[in-house]
Order: structure tokens, then C-alpha cells, then sequence
């Protein structure tokens, strides 16, 4: 009697990102990861049962990666400001591969509305703290939202950048994070949000 093939979930993972990565989300089936891990459709069943756990699967590993690189960065920081210094960083030297993977699962997380709860969550919780009316504060969620809009742009091929443009452009977004004047704090004078 032979031995029972083990299969490697994170093998099967890399291989579903990978269709959505160069196929797009729609491509996601239990069949066309069965066909390209080279297992059966019982095989891929077995590690996730459905198409929408395989892809909370994903999504959780991805998040589990991205909180191992923002601690590592000092996301831990209390002060919110100095997490988003944190997220910056982490956003900026991630690799080519990664970006990819990221888009990749919003592009399926997209088709899963149930999953988007996660993904808000996490947004959320990089934002916590944040304060609208500091200046600071106003600079720091200027800098995630610029951060995110420059991965979203590239890497979804919306907008090439080499990566001499990439690290100009996270540059820019590291000075909305000095602290300086030149945004005022929501109600001070001059802001249109006070009249």
C-alpha cells in the first residue's frame, strides 16, 4: 500500500495567487488551481473546501506577512503618526513580487464581498489614532493614501514607473511626514472646512 501524497498548502496558495495574478480574479476556480498545482479538484478541496475559504486563506497570509514586516519596521509604535512612517516604509521596499501578490488578492477580494471586512479592518487599523483636526495627523493620513494610491497605480500597470520614480515618489510621501507647516489642522484659519 502507498504512502499518502501530502499536499502543500502554501504551494497551492502561491499557485491560486498566481492565477489571479496573471489570469485575473474571475480565473479563480477550484479546477483551474487543481490543473496548474497539478492535484485533483478533491486535492484542493481538501486543503480549503470551497473557492471562498481558499481565498480567506490567502488573504490571511498576506495579512499575517504584512504585520510581520510593519512590526519589523516599528509599527508598534504608539504614537499613530510613527505607524504610518512605519507602513511607509514597508510599502516602499516591499518587492515587485509582493505588490503583485497584494493586488492580485484585492482583485479577488473584490469578487468576495464577505472577505472585504477583513481588508477594511486592516485599513482601519493602520489609520487608528489619527486625528483630523492635528495638522500632523491630516499629513499622516495624506502619506497612507498616497502610499497605497502609488502601489495601486503601479502595480495594477495603471500608471509605469521605473523605480527611480518610485523611490522619488516615496520620498515626496516621507515629507508629508516631517513634522512642518503647510497643511493647516481642520478649522484653523484659512482651512474652507472652517467657514
Amino acid at each position: 500500500m502507498g504512502r499518502r501524497k501530502t499536499i502543500d498548502r502554501d504551494r497551492v496558495l502561491d499557485v491560486a495567487e498566481g492565477i489571479v495574478a496573471t489570469r485575473g480574479a474571475a480565473a479563480l476556480t477550484i479546477g483551474a488551481v487543481a490543473v496548474a498545482a497539478g492535484i485533483t479538484k478533491g486535492g484542493v478541496q481538501s486543503c480549503f473546501g470551497t473557492k471562498e475559504a481558499m481565498i480567506a486563506a490567502m488573504l490571511k497570509r498576506w495579512l499575517e506577512e504584512d504585520d510581520r514586516r510593519f512590526l519589523s519596521a516599528g509599527g508598534d509604535a504608539a504614537a499613530p503618526v510613527d505607524r504610518i512612517r512605519a507602513h511607509v516604509e514597508t510599502t516602499h521596499r516591499l518587492d515587485e513580487a509582493s505588490h503583485a501578490r497584494a493586488v492580485a488578492l484585492l482583485a479577488a477580494l473584490l469578487q468576495t464581498p464577505e472577505h472585504l471586512l477583513a481588508a477594511r479592518g486592516w485599513y482601519a487599523d493602520r489609520l487608528r489614532g489619527l486625528h483630523p483636526a492635528d495638522a500632523g495627523g491630516r499629513r499622516a493620513r495624506l502619506a497612507f493614501l498616497a502610499a497605497e494610491g502609488a502601489t495601486l497605480l503601479r502595480f495594477c500597470g495603471l500608471l509605469p514607473m521605473t523605480q527611480h520614480d518610485w523611490d522619488d515618489i516615496f520620498a515626496d510621501i516621507r515629507h508629508l511626514l516631517d513634522p512642518a507647516p503647510g497643511i493647516p489642522a481642520a478649522g484653523a484659519e484659512g482651512d474652507p472646512a472652517a467657514s
